[in-house]
């Protein structure tokens, strides 16, 4: 859970980085380029967000056999 949650704030921080640093960029492609994988690193933030909530829900016995 909490690897998930750091991986989370990794993809953040590079997909933010990613976001900041649109304006410097001139090409038309390169920006398209450089948007499109600080969304990846967005996604792939978000995936992690899932996975911890879920092994979170599991350990807490939220998530499984009820009985």
């Amino acid at each position: 859970m909490w690897m998930c949650a750091a991986f989370a704030l990794f993809c953040a921080a590079f997909a933010f980085n990613g976001f900041a640093n649109l304006g410097t960029v001139s090409d038309d492609a390169e920006r398209d380029l450089s948007l499109g994988y600080s969304w990846f690193w967005m996604f792939l933030g978000a995936i992690a967000v899932v996975f911890g909530i879920l092994s979170w829900m599991i350990k807490e016995g939220r998530f499984g056999d009820s009985e």
